[in-house]
Protein backbone atom coordinates (compact mmCIF):
# COMPACT_ATOMS: atom_id res chain seq x y z
CA UNK A 1 0.00 0.00 0.00
CA UNK A 2 2.76 2.00 0.52
CA UNK A 3 4.63 1.70 -1.84
CA UNK A 4 1.36 2.07 -4.65
CA UNK A 5 1.30 5.65 -2.42
CA UNK A 6 4.90 6.80 -3.18
CA UNK A 7 4.56 5.88 -6.98
CA UNK A 8 1.58 7.95 -7.13
CA UNK A 9 2.97 10.25 -6.01
CA UNK A 10 6.05 10.00 -8.12
CA UNK A 11 4.00 10.03 -10.71
CA UNK A 12 2.37 13.45 -9.75
CA UNK A 13 5.96 14.70 -9.66
CA UNK A 14 6.76 13.73 -13.37
CA UNK A 15 3.58 15.39 -14.82
CA UNK A 16 4.40 18.45 -12.70
CA UNK A 17 7.79 18.75 -14.55
CA UNK A 18 5.99 18.32 -17.89
CA UNK A 19 3.64 21.23 -16.92
CA UNK A 20 6.82 23.22 -16.03
CA UNK A 21 6.08 23.68 -12.27
CA UNK A 22 9.28 22.67 -10.27
CA UNK A 23 7.79 20.74 -7.14
CA UNK A 24 10.65 21.88 -5.23
CA UNK A 25 11.22 25.31 -6.21
CA UNK A 26 14.14 27.16 -4.37
CA UNK A 27 12.78 30.07 -2.49
CA UNK A 28 9.52 31.57 -0.97
CA UNK A 29 9.43 33.49 2.54
CA UNK A 30 6.61 33.93 4.14
CA UNK A 31 5.27 37.33 6.07
CA UNK A 32 3.16 35.66 8.50
CA UNK A 33 3.28 33.16 11.25
CA UNK A 34 0.09 31.37 11.74
CA UNK A 35 0.39 30.63 15.16
CA UNK A 36 0.48 35.35 15.64
CA UNK A 37 -2.65 35.35 12.91
CA UNK A 38 -4.57 32.99 15.32
CA UNK A 39 -3.80 34.71 19.12
CA UNK A 40 -3.65 38.43 17.12
CA UNK A 41 -7.16 38.33 14.86
CA UNK A 42 -7.77 40.93 12.64
CA UNK A 43 -10.42 39.88 10.25
CA UNK A 44 -9.63 40.73 6.81
CA UNK A 45 -5.95 40.86 6.45
CA UNK A 46 -3.38 39.87 4.14
CA UNK A 47 -1.22 37.18 4.94
CA UNK A 48 1.41 35.74 3.76
CA UNK A 49 2.02 31.96 5.25
CA UNK A 50 3.90 28.95 4.63
CA UNK A 51 3.31 25.35 5.98
CA UNK A 52 2.58 21.66 6.29
CA UNK A 53 -0.64 20.42 4.54
CA UNK A 54 -2.33 18.48 7.71
CA UNK A 55 -5.42 17.74 6.38
CA UNK A 56 -7.61 17.94 2.76
CA UNK A 57 -11.16 18.26 2.50
CA UNK A 58 -12.81 19.05 -0.86
CA UNK A 59 -16.29 19.90 -1.65
CA UNK A 60 -17.08 20.23 -5.48
CA UNK A 61 -15.48 23.93 -6.48
CA UNK A 62 -13.85 24.67 -3.54
CA UNK A 63 -12.55 22.76 -0.57
CA UNK A 64 -10.43 23.34 3.02
CA UNK A 65 -7.23 22.08 4.81
CA UNK A 66 -5.71 22.47 7.67
CA UNK A 67 -1.79 24.15 6.92
CA UNK A 68 0.50 23.90 9.90
CA UNK A 69 3.98 25.50 10.47
CA UNK A 70 5.95 25.52 13.20
CA UNK A 71 3.89 28.03 15.49
CA UNK A 72 0.19 26.74 14.99
CA UNK A 73 -2.05 25.41 12.61
CA UNK A 74 -4.90 27.22 11.01
CA UNK A 75 -7.77 26.18 8.44
CA UNK A 76 -7.57 27.50 4.61
CA UNK A 77 -10.15 27.75 2.13
CA UNK A 78 -9.90 27.31 -1.66
CA UNK A 79 -12.73 28.45 -3.82
CA UNK A 80 -12.88 27.72 -7.71
CA UNK A 81 -13.81 31.32 -8.01
CA UNK A 82 -11.42 32.97 -5.94
CA UNK A 83 -8.32 31.46 -6.73
CA UNK A 84 -9.15 30.38 -10.24
CA UNK A 85 -9.66 27.48 -12.31
CA UNK A 86 -6.18 26.69 -13.15
CA UNK A 87 -4.82 27.13 -9.50
CA UNK A 88 -7.87 25.43 -8.63
CA UNK A 89 -7.14 22.15 -10.49
CA UNK A 90 -3.37 22.57 -9.73
CA UNK A 91 -4.79 22.50 -5.98
CA UNK A 92 -7.21 19.16 -6.26
CA UNK A 93 -5.11 17.14 -8.58
CA UNK A 94 -1.51 17.76 -7.12
CA UNK A 95 -1.59 18.39 -3.32
CA UNK A 96 -1.95 16.20 -0.66
CA UNK A 97 -1.68 15.62 2.66
CA UNK A 98 1.66 16.12 3.99
CA UNK A 99 2.72 18.58 0.98
CA UNK A 100 3.98 21.97 2.25
CA UNK A 101 3.10 24.71 0.35
CA UNK A 102 2.81 28.73 0.59
CA UNK A 103 -0.69 30.73 0.96
CA UNK A 104 -1.67 33.98 -0.03
CA UNK A 105 -5.13 35.05 1.00
CA UNK A 106 -7.57 37.07 3.27
CA UNK A 107 -8.33 36.45 7.01
CA UNK A 108 -11.85 35.64 7.96
CA UNK A 109 -13.92 33.55 10.45
CA UNK A 110 -16.81 30.75 8.84
CA UNK A 111 -20.28 30.75 10.50
CA UNK A 112 -18.90 28.08 13.70
CA UNK A 113 -16.42 31.11 14.12
CA UNK A 114 -13.49 29.14 12.54
CA UNK A 115 -10.14 31.19 12.31
CA UNK A 116 -9.40 30.79 8.56
CA UNK A 117 -7.44 32.20 5.39
CA UNK A 118 -9.68 32.46 2.05
CA UNK A 119 -6.84 31.43 -0.43
CA UNK A 120 -6.33 34.05 -3.41
CA UNK A 121 -3.03 31.75 -4.63
CA UNK A 122 -0.94 29.43 -3.80
CA UNK A 123 2.68 27.45 -4.28
CA UNK A 124 4.02 23.95 -3.81
CA UNK A 125 7.20 24.26 -1.95
CA UNK A 126 8.25 20.77 -1.31
CA UNK A 127 5.93 17.73 -3.02
CA UNK A 128 6.26 14.80 0.08
CA UNK A 129 6.82 11.03 -1.49
CA UNK A 130 5.75 9.55 1.30
CA UNK A 131 2.13 10.23 3.40
CA UNK A 132 2.01 10.99 7.26
CA UNK A 133 0.98 8.70 9.52
CA UNK A 134 -3.19 8.44 10.23
CA UNK A 135 -2.98 8.73 13.81
CA UNK A 136 0.66 8.60 15.49
CA UNK A 137 0.34 6.42 18.54
CA UNK A 138 3.18 7.30 20.65
CA UNK A 139 2.05 5.96 23.89
CA UNK A 140 2.04 2.57 22.12
CA UNK A 141 5.05 2.79 20.36
CA UNK A 142 7.74 4.84 21.56
CA UNK A 143 10.98 3.18 20.01
CA UNK A 144 9.27 4.59 16.35
CA UNK A 145 8.97 7.82 18.01
CA UNK A 146 12.26 8.09 18.92
CA UNK A 147 13.52 6.73 15.72
CA UNK A 148 11.26 8.67 13.50
CA UNK A 149 11.67 11.72 15.56
CA UNK A 150 10.69 13.72 12.54
CA UNK A 151 7.21 12.59 12.32
CA UNK A 152 6.75 12.52 15.82
CA UNK A 153 7.41 16.31 16.07
CA UNK A 154 5.17 16.99 13.07
CA UNK A 155 2.12 14.89 14.41
CA UNK A 156 2.87 16.03 18.60
CA UNK A 157 2.20 19.57 19.40
CA UNK A 158 3.27 18.27 22.87
CA UNK A 159 6.39 16.77 22.04
CA UNK A 160 7.47 20.23 19.87
CA UNK A 161 6.71 21.75 23.44
CA UNK A 162 9.09 20.05 25.16
CA UNK A 163 12.10 21.13 22.84
CA UNK A 164 10.76 24.79 22.82
CA UNK A 165 11.25 24.53 26.56
CA UNK A 166 14.27 22.90 26.49
CA UNK A 167 15.73 25.71 24.29
CA UNK A 168 14.29 28.37 26.39
CA UNK A 169 15.89 26.83 29.59
CA UNK A 170 19.63 27.26 27.61
CA UNK A 171 18.82 30.39 27.16
CA UNK A 172 17.54 31.67 30.00
CA UNK A 173 21.26 30.06 31.41
CA UNK A 174 23.16 31.77 29.32
CA UNK A 175 21.07 35.25 30.11
CA UNK A 176 21.77 34.41 33.74
CA UNK A 177 25.30 33.94 33.85
CA UNK A 178 26.04 36.56 31.19
CA UNK A 179 24.32 39.05 33.23
CA UNK A 180 26.59 38.16 36.17
CA UNK A 181 29.66 38.05 34.68
CA UNK A 182 30.29 34.90 33.18
CA UNK A 183 31.83 34.32 30.06
CA UNK A 184 30.67 32.09 27.81
CA UNK A 185 33.75 29.78 26.23
CA UNK A 186 34.74 26.37 23.96
CA UNK A 187 36.83 23.89 25.31
CA UNK A 188 38.11 20.86 23.23
CA UNK A 189 35.88 17.91 22.67
CA UNK A 190 39.07 15.45 21.43
CA UNK A 191 40.79 14.98 24.77
CA UNK A 192 44.50 13.13 24.75
CA UNK A 193 43.81 12.69 28.11
CA UNK A 194 40.19 11.52 29.42
CA UNK A 195 39.58 13.65 32.75
CA UNK A 196 37.53 15.85 35.03
CA UNK A 197 34.73 13.25 35.82
CA UNK A 198 34.91 9.07 36.72
CA UNK A 199 33.42 7.25 33.34
CA UNK A 200 34.67 5.25 30.72
CA UNK A 201 35.43 7.40 27.63
CA UNK A 202 34.98 6.57 23.78
CA UNK A 203 38.06 6.28 21.65
CA UNK A 204 38.88 7.72 18.13
CA UNK A 205 42.03 8.10 16.28
CA UNK A 206 43.25 11.03 14.58
CA UNK A 207 45.34 9.74 11.14
CA UNK A 208 47.71 12.57 10.77
CA UNK A 209 49.41 13.08 13.63
CA UNK A 210 48.82 9.35 14.67
CA UNK A 211 47.31 10.17 18.14
CA UNK A 212 44.73 7.90 20.17
CA UNK A 213 42.29 10.36 21.21
CA UNK A 214 39.24 10.14 23.70
CA UNK A 215 36.10 11.72 23.51
CA UNK A 216 35.66 14.31 26.31
CA UNK A 217 34.16 12.84 29.61
CA UNK A 218 33.72 16.54 31.16
CA UNK A 219 35.64 20.06 29.90
CA UNK A 220 36.97 20.82 34.00
CA UNK A 221 40.50 20.33 32.80
CA UNK A 222 40.64 22.53 30.65
CA UNK A 223 37.74 25.44 32.17
CA UNK A 224 40.22 25.32 34.87
CA UNK A 225 43.49 26.38 32.53
CA UNK A 226 41.49 29.46 31.89
CA UNK A 227 41.55 30.33 35.99
CA UNK A 228 44.61 29.94 35.40
CA UNK A 229 45.43 32.18 32.46
CA UNK A 230 43.58 34.75 34.01
CA UNK A 231 39.70 33.73 33.40
CA UNK A 232 37.68 34.55 36.64
CA UNK A 233 34.32 33.62 35.23
CA UNK A 234 34.15 30.97 32.79
CA UNK A 235 31.21 28.95 31.51
CA UNK A 236 30.85 26.43 28.89
CA UNK A 237 27.37 24.57 27.68
CA UNK A 238 28.63 21.50 26.49
CA UNK A 239 28.79 17.96 25.31
CA UNK A 240 30.28 15.58 26.96
CA UNK A 241 30.15 11.62 26.09
CA UNK A 242 30.53 8.18 28.19
CA UNK A 243 30.81 4.85 27.38
CA UNK A 244 28.62 3.09 29.38
CA UNK A 245 24.92 1.99 30.46
CA UNK A 246 22.10 3.78 28.86
CA UNK A 247 18.50 4.09 30.98
CA UNK A 248 15.63 6.35 31.55
CA UNK A 249 18.69 9.02 33.47
CA UNK A 250 21.66 8.47 30.94
CA UNK A 251 22.83 8.78 27.04
CA UNK A 252 26.45 7.72 26.13
CA UNK A 253 26.05 11.80 25.52
CA UNK A 254 24.30 14.32 27.28
CA UNK A 255 24.60 18.40 27.78
CA UNK A 256 25.93 19.85 30.84
CA UNK A 257 26.65 23.40 32.15
CA UNK A 258 29.86 24.04 33.45
CA UNK A 259 31.19 26.84 35.41
CA UNK A 260 34.13 28.19 37.08
CA UNK A 261 34.20 31.21 39.64
CA UNK A 262 37.72 32.32 40.75
CA UNK A 263 38.10 33.36 44.32
CA UNK A 264 34.52 31.52 45.32
CA UNK A 265 34.53 27.88 47.12
CA UNK A 266 31.33 25.46 47.43
CA UNK A 267 29.22 27.42 49.65
CA UNK A 268 28.60 30.05 46.88
CA UNK A 269 28.14 27.47 44.45
CA UNK A 270 25.25 26.25 46.93
CA UNK A 271 23.68 30.03 46.50
CA UNK A 272 24.44 30.61 42.55
CA UNK A 273 22.82 27.27 41.99
CA UNK A 274 19.57 28.13 44.10
CA UNK A 275 19.65 31.53 42.25
CA UNK A 276 20.11 30.37 38.36
CA UNK A 277 17.64 27.56 39.22
CA UNK A 278 14.94 29.37 40.51
CA UNK A 279 15.32 31.84 37.89
CA UNK A 280 14.37 29.55 35.37
CA UNK A 281 12.01 28.00 37.22
CA UNK A 282 9.90 30.85 37.64
CA UNK A 283 10.78 31.86 34.09
CA UNK A 284 9.61 28.71 32.37
CA UNK A 285 6.48 27.93 35.39
CA UNK A 286 5.43 30.95 36.42
CA UNK A 287 5.94 29.61 40.07
CA UNK A 288 8.50 28.17 42.41
CA UNK A 289 6.00 25.64 42.93
CA UNK A 290 5.12 22.99 39.99
CA UNK A 291 4.11 19.35 39.84
CA UNK A 292 6.03 16.53 38.97
CA UNK A 293 4.49 13.09 38.44
CA UNK A 294 1.70 13.95 40.28
CA UNK A 295 4.11 15.30 43.52
CA UNK A 296 4.41 19.40 43.75
CA UNK A 297 7.99 20.48 44.15
CA UNK A 298 8.84 23.10 45.93
CA UNK A 299 11.97 25.12 44.94
CA UNK A 300 11.40 27.91 47.76
CA UNK A 301 14.93 28.86 49.29
CA UNK A 302 16.81 28.14 51.29
CA UNK A 303 16.53 24.42 49.90
CA UNK A 304 17.75 21.59 52.47
CA UNK A 305 21.40 20.76 53.08
CA UNK A 306 22.32 17.23 54.55
CA UNK A 307 25.88 16.19 54.92
CA UNK A 308 26.90 12.94 53.63
CA UNK A 309 28.23 11.27 56.82
CA UNK A 310 24.84 12.15 58.62
CA UNK A 311 22.52 10.32 55.78
CA UNK A 312 24.80 7.20 56.65
CA UNK A 313 24.56 7.90 60.24
CA UNK A 314 28.59 7.68 60.90
CA UNK A 315 30.15 11.09 62.22
CA UNK A 316 33.76 9.88 61.26
CA UNK A 317 33.23 8.65 57.83
CA UNK A 318 36.28 7.14 56.46
CA UNK A 319 36.62 4.87 52.99
CA UNK A 320 37.42 1.82 55.21
CA UNK A 321 33.74 2.33 57.14
CA UNK A 322 31.77 3.00 53.33
CA UNK A 323 33.30 0.21 51.95
CA UNK A 324 31.78 -1.44 55.01
CA UNK A 325 28.24 -0.06 55.09
CA UNK A 326 28.23 -0.91 50.96
CA UNK A 327 29.55 -4.60 51.58
CA UNK A 328 26.90 -5.31 53.98
CA UNK A 329 24.00 -4.24 51.86
CA UNK A 330 24.89 -5.88 48.75
CA UNK A 331 25.85 -8.85 50.48
CA UNK A 332 29.51 -8.69 48.97
CA UNK A 333 33.09 -8.12 48.79
CA UNK A 334 33.80 -4.77 46.81
CA UNK A 335 37.35 -4.20 45.24
CA UNK A 336 36.73 -0.80 44.69
CA UNK A 337 34.07 2.22 45.35
CA UNK A 338 32.06 3.44 42.45
CA UNK A 339 30.26 6.85 42.48
CA UNK A 340 27.28 5.12 40.74
CA UNK A 341 26.98 3.59 44.41
CA UNK A 342 27.72 6.17 46.49
CA UNK A 343 24.20 8.10 44.37
CA UNK A 344 22.48 4.85 45.48
CA UNK A 345 22.99 5.60 48.90
CA UNK A 346 22.18 8.89 48.80
CA UNK A 347 18.95 8.34 46.72
CA UNK A 348 17.42 5.44 48.99
CA UNK A 349 18.16 7.95 52.12
CA UNK A 350 16.60 11.07 50.65
CA UNK A 351 13.51 9.04 48.87
CA UNK A 352 12.74 8.10 52.23
CA UNK A 353 13.87 10.72 54.76
CA UNK A 354 13.43 13.85 53.14
CA UNK A 355 11.56 13.45 49.41
CA UNK A 356 11.07 14.74 46.35
CA UNK A 357 12.05 18.58 46.88
CA UNK A 358 15.67 20.14 46.64
CA UNK A 359 18.17 18.82 48.86
CA UNK A 360 22.04 19.39 48.78
CA UNK A 361 24.18 16.53 49.83
CA UNK A 362 27.24 17.94 51.04
CA UNK A 363 30.87 17.20 52.66
CA UNK A 364 31.59 14.10 50.18
CA UNK A 365 34.79 11.47 51.07
CA UNK A 366 37.66 12.98 49.21
CA UNK A 367 38.84 9.44 48.01
CA UNK A 368 35.86 9.84 46.05
CA UNK A 369 36.64 13.10 44.79
CA UNK A 370 40.04 13.68 43.72
CA UNK A 371 39.63 17.17 42.18
CA UNK A 372 37.83 18.78 45.30
CA UNK A 373 39.47 20.71 48.38
CA UNK A 374 39.77 18.91 51.35
CA UNK A 375 37.37 20.47 54.20
CA UNK A 376 39.41 22.26 56.95
CA UNK A 377 38.20 20.89 60.02
CA UNK A 378 38.09 17.13 58.80
CA UNK A 379 40.69 16.18 56.32
CA UNK A 380 38.61 12.80 55.37
CA UNK A 381 36.24 15.01 53.91
CA UNK A 382 35.58 17.72 50.94
CA UNK A 383 34.09 20.52 50.48
CA UNK A 384 31.93 19.11 47.53
CA UNK A 385 27.69 18.94 47.11
CA UNK A 386 25.64 17.04 44.69
CA UNK A 387 21.52 18.58 44.65
CA UNK A 388 18.85 15.93 44.28
CA UNK A 389 15.41 16.70 42.91
CA UNK A 390 13.02 13.72 43.00
CA UNK A 391 15.22 11.12 43.39
CA UNK A 392 17.78 12.56 40.70
CA UNK A 393 21.16 14.14 40.78
CA UNK A 394 20.69 17.26 38.88
CA UNK A 395 24.26 18.85 40.00
CA UNK A 396 27.19 18.23 41.20
CA UNK A 397 29.82 21.03 42.74
CA UNK A 398 33.34 21.60 44.85
CA UNK A 399 35.70 24.28 45.85
CA UNK A 400 38.09 23.19 43.17
CA UNK A 401 41.67 21.95 44.32
CA UNK A 402 44.10 24.17 43.25
CA UNK A 403 47.25 22.71 45.16
CA UNK A 404 49.44 21.38 42.26
CA UNK A 405 51.31 18.75 44.83
CA UNK A 406 48.13 17.52 46.67
CA UNK A 407 46.78 17.49 42.91
CA UNK A 408 49.40 14.74 41.61
CA UNK A 409 49.54 12.80 44.23
CA UNK A 410 45.39 12.54 44.31
CA UNK A 411 45.88 11.51 40.67
CA UNK A 412 48.36 9.12 41.44
CA UNK A 413 46.58 7.41 44.25
CA UNK A 414 43.48 7.24 41.81
CA UNK A 415 45.78 5.52 39.24
CA UNK A 416 46.57 2.58 41.94
CA UNK A 417 42.74 2.02 42.69
CA UNK A 418 41.61 2.34 39.24
CA UNK A 419 43.57 -0.11 37.27
CA UNK A 420 42.07 -0.08 33.55
CA UNK A 421 43.60 3.83 33.74
CA UNK A 422 47.19 4.83 33.91
CA UNK A 423 46.65 8.38 32.31
CA UNK A 424 47.07 11.22 34.30
CA UNK A 425 46.72 14.56 32.27
CA UNK A 426 50.28 16.32 33.20
CA UNK A 427 49.60 18.96 31.35
CA UNK A 428 46.94 19.92 33.44
CA UNK A 429 49.27 19.76 36.48
CA UNK A 430 51.84 21.88 34.72
CA UNK A 431 49.50 24.05 34.27
CA UNK A 432 48.41 24.40 38.10
CA UNK A 433 51.85 25.08 38.69
CA UNK A 434 51.84 28.46 38.15
CA UNK A 435 49.17 29.05 40.29
CA UNK A 436 44.96 28.67 40.09
CA UNK A 437 43.23 30.63 42.62
CA UNK A 438 40.79 29.71 44.86
CA UNK A 439 37.96 28.85 43.07
CA UNK A 440 34.21 27.26 42.77
CA UNK A 441 33.11 25.17 40.32
CA UNK A 442 29.08 23.79 39.31
CA UNK A 443 27.72 21.54 36.71
CA UNK A 444 24.55 21.04 36.23
CA UNK A 445 22.79 18.00 34.12
CA UNK A 446 20.26 20.05 31.39
CA UNK A 447 18.68 17.19 30.36
CA UNK A 448 17.48 16.33 33.54
CA UNK A 449 16.74 19.33 34.42
CA UNK A 450 14.59 19.77 30.70
CA UNK A 451 12.90 16.54 32.41
CA UNK A 452 11.82 18.04 35.48
CA UNK A 453 10.28 20.89 33.69
CA UNK A 454 8.80 19.11 31.35
CA UNK A 455 6.91 16.35 33.68
CA UNK A 456 8.87 13.90 31.78
CA UNK A 457 10.50 10.36 33.47
CA UNK A 458 12.98 9.01 30.57
CA UNK A 459 16.05 11.67 29.42
CA UNK A 460 15.23 10.19 25.50
CA UNK A 461 11.74 12.35 25.67
CA UNK A 462 14.26 15.72 26.21
CA UNK A 463 16.50 14.59 23.23
CA UNK A 464 15.97 15.35 20.17
CA UNK A 465 18.03 11.91 18.55
CA UNK A 466 18.80 9.26 21.17
CA UNK A 467 20.84 6.80 20.49
CA UNK A 468 19.07 3.67 19.89
CA UNK A 469 20.20 -0.36 19.18
CA UNK A 470 20.38 -0.29 15.49
CA UNK A 471 16.97 -2.17 13.89
CA UNK A 472 17.20 -5.67 13.35
CA UNK A 473 16.58 -4.92 9.41
CA UNK A 474 20.02 -2.22 9.48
Amino acid sequence: MLDELRENRLRKIGELHRENINPYPHRYLPVDKIGAIVNNWEEDKKVKIAGRVMAKREHGKSAFIDMKDHSGKIQVYFKKDIIGENQFQMFADYIDIGDIIGVEGRTFKTRTAEPTVLAEKFKLLSKSLLPLPEKWHGLRDTELRYRKRYLDLIMNDEVKKIFLIRSKVVNLIRSFLDKRGFMEVETPMLHKVPGGAAGKPFKTYHEIYGLELYLRIAPELYLKRLLVGGFEKVYEINRSFRNEGISTRHNPEFTMLELYWAYADYQDMMNLCEELLCYVIDEVKGSLEFEYQEEILNFKTPWKRVSFPEILGEKDLDIEKLREILEKRLGKKLDRLSRSQVLKLCEEYIETQIGKDPVFVIDHLKALSPLAKSKEDNPQLVERFELFISGMEIANAYSELNDPVEQRRRFEEKIKIEEESKLIDYDFLEALEYGMPPAGGLGIGIDRLVMLLTNTTSIREVLLFPLLKPESNQ
